[in-house]
């Protein structure tokens, strides 16, 4: 009978065996660190601890009415420099509903604060979350990601969702928030009215003011340069020219007859009297309208220059009037209107939190943390080998 010999075992093949060991076991526990453990309690904590979380959502349009024509330039330049979409105007609602003081309004009554820091919420989900940071900033924060609010730039539908521990709270947040951000439209269109109707008013006072000061320098010129209208007065003047140049040409015939019958008549130096007095007459006459100094033709520029800034003036000042009065009659008229597309609804159901995927999504995780981790131990220990 042979006997069977049993060949040794090499240290070499010992070491390699050892080695197979320990690699398994350290991916036993990586895998127990990363993907086993991971899992486990991201299914204790969505399928047994995690709260529902109710979503409650509304639409609404921030809009403004067809502008009518301006009837007047300044009615013009003001209307082309405040014309904005209504999705222009959406983004100052949506900042405010994301703002502090649109979470100090909310909370004014403890609505958001009692909403949020249910103790029937899981620690995690409620305010504070692990009763650590209670400041308003970490309050603010939450908020932010409990409220969300999109809007389409293009057709300018605002979608508001409010995401609460109970149906009821979703609803009462969504609706308030709606309506501080109705109130906001309001302050603004309160604004822009008395804004506007400041704006005419200063407009007509300041053109009122010019409109007294035309007048008043163009008394003065009057009243300074003894003169009304020069060039009534002129055509005055002229026609009185008119009439003398008449006399002294009826006066010289009589006195060329007078001297051809008689030149020694006693009417010939009174004729000559009288020709002389209506030559003096008709110069002083025709200085007055077109002589140097102190002439109505000289004060006709300055009079003609008053009397222009006074039209232009009293021009301005009716239009100014027209806007003020067009302003009064659209001051009750709203510029912007927020439409409630689609009221707050009430969730019957729970939508949040997606339990089975924050499952998946967990797993799915550690699986890859996993496999990157044995790859990258895998190369550490083949590198130091």
């Amino acid at each position: 009978m042979e006997k069977i010999e049993f060949l040794p075992v090499q240290p070499s093949q010992n070491k390699g065996i050892s080695q197979l060991v320990k690699q398994l076991r350290s991916i036993n526990r990586l895998l127990f660190w990363t993907v086993l453990v991971p899992t486990l309690v991201a299914t204790v904590y969505y399928g047994l601890i995690a709260s529902d979380v109710y979503v409650s959502e509304s639409r609404f349009v921030v809009r403004s009415p067809q502008k009518q024509s301006p009837t007047n330039l300044l009615g013009s330049l003001l209307q082309g420099s405040s014309v904005s979409t209504s999705a222009t105007e959406a983004y100052p609602v949506r900042d405010y509903a994301l703002s502090r003081d649109a979470l100090q309004s909310l909370d004014a009554d403890h609505l958001v604060s009692t909403a949020y820091g249910k103790r029937g919420a899981d620690f995690l989900s409620r305010f504070p979350r692990l009763d650590f940071d209670r400041s308003f900033e970490a309050f603010y924060r939450y908020y932010q990601d409990q409220v969300g609010i999109d809007l389409d730039p293009n057709s300018g539908i605002t979608i508001l969702t409010v995401r609460a521990f109970t149906a009821a709270d979703a609803v009462k947040i969504n609706e308030r928030l709606i309506n501080l951000s109705e109130a906001l439209v309001n302050r603004l269109n309160q604004r822009a009215r008395h804004d506007s109707l400041r704006f005419a008013q200063a407009e007509v006072d300041r053109s009122e003011a010019k409109a007294k000061e035309a007048a008043l320098a163009l008394s003065g010129y009057r009243s300074q340069q003894s003169v009304f209208d020069p060039d009534q007065q002129s055509a005055l003047q002229l026609q009185q020219v008119s009439k003398l140049q008449d006399r002294l040409i009826e006066a010289q015939t009589q006195l060329a007859q007078l001297q051809s019958i008689s030149p020694q008549n006693s009417q010939v130096s009174a004729l000559r009297s009288t020709i002389q007095s209506l030559h003096q007459a008709i110069d002083k006459a025709a200085a007055n309208v077109t002589g140097a100094h102190g002439s109505l033709s000289n004060k006709a520029a300055e009079f003609e220059r008053l009397t222009l800034d006074l039209a232009f003036a009293n021009k301005q000042l009716a239009s100014s009037l027209d806007f003020l009065e067009t302003t009064r009659s659209e001051a009750g008229r709203k510029q912007l209107y927020l439409e409630r597309l689609v009221q707050p609804n009430s969730p019957d159901v729970a939508i949040e939190p997606h339990r089975l995927r924050s499952i998946l999504t967990v797993l799915v995780c550690g699986l890859i943390a996993w496999g990157i981790l044995t790859l990258l131990l895998a190369g550490v220990r083949e590198h130091h080998d």
